[in-house]
């Protein structure tokens, strides 16, 4: 870049870095802003892309290979591959907060991939239904690790002011990506089959991914310039995973709030994932129609991230929040009540969900930033992306025994109702007021 190399600014004025894991290394002059860091943050933009592809491979095909290629009858097993991935992704989330403390960014981001390069070969020529859901073992742990650190990385390049739009940005490539993918998977598996054509443009995303996440920069100087830059408005000395556990999950009003409206949201879309390939096939679509619902549902949640999320720096996280939660839920209503148009009712619901996820997905995270001190951010971030994302195992898992119980229709109904309700206890629970943070 040209740039002269200069001693890293924190270090010296006297500021530490904020943990073991984060030395800094020698730069340019450290500032905050997106104007400041675009090159740093558009290459960390491209890296999610990356992120978000290799997940939406699933969101098609994979239900299908379930059913059609093993033989499954119980929707509850269909669904095992979703708990999987679930539950390891919201513990790897967990984990990632804590090992913040100890290692750099961009070593969590390598990891991350490292861990993922078998899951594209394992679902395209997996010899039974358990190598599948070991994939998405391997598959939680990458996007565990690459997701949190890409959007750590973006929130500490951008400092406070432009939070809304730097979460934004980063959950508008992810899933922008997811759903390209998953619309790309659905075209594939109707010209060549549910495997391995579908799965093993993974491959590409994998070697992407890792080739530019070596040649990020970490973000170590960036938190060090925004902890000397914040005054302490709260003691941030018990920062420990128990203490940042508890404060986030229903110590702390507005964080718990958050949690439990980021886990109905992942709910949504664990149950989705799982049910709309069965339902709509059920009733008649083609791989292709399928792909086309389960693509456009995250292509719209990734692309309105964009102007939600500035949208959320301007007049609140709150209002999209509780917004984006009833539109949800609206969204499952509309997928029962048009159901003898099926595609119709799968656009429609596709439409819906999408926005109203949209509207809830960056402010969110926005939301738990601002209420966290930057001496524990990264664990309460950690915190809230275990909540949200053990949503997916809990809408498969719920998705499994209602199905299985009562039906796919009822699955669907129950989605509605719960999603409606979170958003009215994020109405009680959230706040928006800036002198909350730290507390």
């Amino acid at each position: 870049m040209g740039e002269r190399r200069r001693p890293w600014p924190a270090a010296r004025r006297g500021q530490p870095a904020t943990s073991a894991g984060s030395a800094p290394s020698p730069s340019a002059p450290v500032r905050l802003g997106l104007r400041e860091n675009r090159w740093q943050f558009t290459l960390l933009v491209i890296v999610n892309v990356c992120v978000g592809g290799l997940v939406g491979l699933e969101r098609t095909t994979v239900p299908l290979i379930g059913t059609e290629v093993f033989g499954l009858t119980s929707d509850l097993a269909v669904f095992s591959f979703i708990i999987a991935f679930g539950v390891t992704k919201a513990l790897t989330n967990l984990a990632a907060g804590a090992l913040t403390a100890r290692f750099r960014r961009k070593q969590l981001l390598i990891a991350g991939w490292l861990i993922g390069i078998p899951v594209p070969f394992a679902l395209a020529w997996a010899p039974s239904w358990g190598w599948i859901v070991a994939a998405n073992v391997l598959l939680g742990l990458n996007q565990g690790l690459t997701w949190s650190m890409t959007v750590n990385m973006k929130i500490d390049l951008v400092g406070p002011a432009r939070r809304g739009l730097a979460t934004g940005l980063n959950e508008a490539a992810g899933y922008v990506a997811v759903g390209a993918t998953a619309l790309l998977t659905g075209y594939l598996a109707t010209a060549y089959g549910l495997r391995p054509a579908p799965e093993l443009i993974g491959v590409v995303f994998v070697a992407a991914g890792l080739a530019l996440s070596l040649v990020v920069r970490d973000t170590a100087a960036h938190v060090a310039l925004e902890l000397a830059q914040r005054p302490q408005s709260a003691p941030t000395t018990s920062t420990g995973l128990a203490t940042t556990f508890a404060r986030t999950s229903w110590r702390h009003r507005s964080l718990r709030g958050a949690s439990q409206a980021g886990l109905v949201n992942n709910l949504n879309d664990g149950l989705t994932w799982g049910v709309f390939p069965l339902l709509f096939t059920d009733h008649g679509l083609g791989l292709a129609a399928v792909g086309l619902i389960k693509g456009l549902y995250p292509l719209l949640w990734g692309l309105g991230q964009i102007p939600t999320g500035h949208l959320s720096d301007r007049i609140g996280r709150k209002p999209l929040i509780v917004t984006g939660m009833l539109v949800q839920s609206g969204g499952f209503v509309l997928a029962l009540a048009l159901l003898e148009w099926p595609l119709l009712a799968g656009i429609l619901s596709a439409i819906a969900l999408g926005v109203g996820t949209a509207l809830v997905y960056p402010a969110l995270i926005a939301s738990v930033s601002d209420h966290a001190h930057p001496g524990w951010r990264a664990g309460a971030l950690g915190v809230y992306r275990f909540w949200r994302d053990l949503g997916y195992a809990a809408g498969a898992l719920l998705a499994g025994i209602l199905a299985d119980a009562f039906g796919l229709d009822a699955t669907v109904i129950a989605a509605a109702a719960l999603t409606a309700a979170s958003g009215l206890l994020a109405a009680h629970w959230l706040s928006d007021d800036p002198r909350a943070a730290g507390t």
